[in-house]
């Protein structure tokens, strides 16, 4: 099961790390690796969460996500996003943009610096509003039932996340946008281009998860009547005839997966400029990180382990949470990358341990109630 999954992540990690040596000696071969575990530090929340999407999808629409989905998440997000950044902000065409990232490394890292505040508020927001819809919803299993519990009451009043999420925008843009850190170590006032920023990235998620809720609302609906034609077929003798919304429904899903994958990708895109600038390691790293992450995915899905460790998607959240105000404070301060991997792996861990003790307590409940009743089979004379 291991190596099935893992298998195409072992293939590039090998190749990957052969590449970095023949490019760069022993000193590259460190880069990628230390890059390819900042990578799945600071995405393994993503993947708790992918998998509380992928779970909903079969099994060619999983397949459809560690193919097409890892060239959109390796070349998209590691490969062509910084390359996108710096043609945005310089105002240069594609090909010169590439051609600084190769020919003049630190310009090219100044670059990126300078497009940070934009990038922080487009991906904190957009991770913000994930965060706020889940705390918000009333949920059968409750992690933190001290905080969750209040909150689902809160979270009754109609468009109460998106009114916290703009109150949010409109702070982060009157101080930290108002002194953004820009290369060199100076401070700009960045208010304006961090509110457009912010509501983008709040215009995507209202459009990207209203698509994907409502085709997936489709999607149960499609189900339920496939179910019933099955049976009325079966009693009847006839083949059923397919249903394509069912595959419109998985498609805008895998959709919101790898938008979703996209803002999570920005805080690695934007730390590894912290380890190194030049953008064929940083490729290689965060490209063998992200096959790690996408078959973590999958392995969550086909062990089931989200439906064993129920805390584990809290956790997750939790975790984006925290993520999305980290990004919005580095408009201003600077904050280590692996600072902001530890946060994650912390709260996913403790949600993790507090699944764990869940169970056991669980279990221990099971045993003694069986041995209650055995002891009360055997005091009747059963």
């Amino acid at each position: 099961m291991v190596l099935k999954t893992f298998g195409w992540s072992f293939a590039v990690t090998a190749l990957g790390l052969v590449a970095a040596v023949l490019f760069g000696g022993w000193t590259a071969f460190g880069v990628v690796a230390i890059l390819s575990i900042l990578e799945i530090s600071l995405s393994f929340d993503n993947a708790v969460v992918n998998a509380g999407i992928l779970k909903k999808m079969n099994a060619f629409w999983q397949k459809i996500f560690l193919t097409i989905g890892i060239l959109i998440a390796v070349f998209g997000m590691r490969l062509v996003f910084p390359v996108v950044i710096v043609a945005i902000s310089a105002q240069l065409g594609p090909i010169q943009a590439v051609d600084l990232a190769l020919s003049d490394k630190d310009r090219y890292q100044e670059l990126v610096t300078d497009a940070h505040p934009s990038i922080a508020a487009f991906g904190g927001m957009f991770l913000l509003m994930i965060f706020l819809d889940f705390i918000f919803e009333d949920r059968d299993i409750k992690w933190l039932g001290w905080l969750e519990r209040p909150l689902a009451k809160l979270g009754k009043i109609d468009m109460l996340s998106v009114c916290i999420a703009l109150i949010v925008l409109l702070i982060s843009s009157m101080t930290f946008a108002a002194n953004a850190h820009q290369h060199g170590g100076t401070h700009v006032d960045k208010a304006d281009t961090v509110l457009l920023s912010g509501i983008a990235g709040l215009i995507t998620y209202m459009i990207v998860g209203g698509l994907s809720g409502y085709f997936e609302d489709k999607l149960e609906e499609e189900e339920e009547r496939e179910h019933e034609e099955e049976e009325q077929a079966e009693r009847a003798g006839k083949p059923r005839s397919a249903v394509a919304l069912a595959g419109k429904a998985a498609f805008f899903m895998f959709l919101y997966l790898e938008v979703l994958d996209a803002s999570f990708s920005f805080d690695g895109v934007i730390g590894a400029f912290a380890i190194t600038n030049d953008i064929v390691l940083m490729a290689l790293g965060l490209g063998i990180g992200a096959m790690y992450v996408r078959s973590l995915t999958v392995y969550l899905v086909r062990q089931g382990t989200l439906d064993d460790y129920v805390y584990l998607e809290h956790g997750a959240h939790y975790a984006i949470g925290a993520l999305a105000v980290i990004l919005l404070v580095t408009i201003q301060y600077q904050i280590s990358e692996f600072i902001t991997g530890l946060v994650g792996v912390f709260l996913i861990g403790w949600s993790f341990w507090s699944s764990v003790r869940r169970n056991r307590a669980l279990a221990a409940d099971e045993g003694k109630t069986q041995g209650s009743d055995d002891k009360a089979e055997v005091s009747s004379g059963v």
